[in-house]
């Protein structure tokens, strides 16, 4: 089976309202792995690695986002499998420190 590997930057009013956490629960519902954290420019960083249809599924979740949060743009490039080695020892999906 193939894998998709995106990394994916939000930006409007998603630092805050728990962007982070909400994205970490949808990618975990979704099957997927991958990191996510805030960085200083008040955007959020993800990186999404599954099946190519969650990983769209995903960036279309992240487009509308929680209910207290207010996306203005999301863009995503390809990225490599190396990129996966930002997450924690032992966790699928990790919520990462401000960069």
């Amino acid at each position: 089976m193939s894998q998709a590997i995106l990394q994916v930057m939000i930006r409007g009013r998603v630092q805050g309202v728990g962007y982070r956490a909400w994205v970490e629960s949808q990618a975990v519902t979704c099957g997927l792995e991958g990191w996510v954290r805030n960085r200083r420019d008040g955007g959020v960083e993800a990186l999404f690695a599954g099946p190519p249809n969650h990983v769209a599924e995903m960036v279309a979740l992240c487009r509308h986002g929680p209910p207290s949060s207010r996306v203005d743009s999301v863009t995503s490039e390809t990225a490599s499998v190396d990129e996966l080695n930002l997450r924690r020892a032992g966790e699928t999906f990790s919520v990462l420190p401000t960069v």
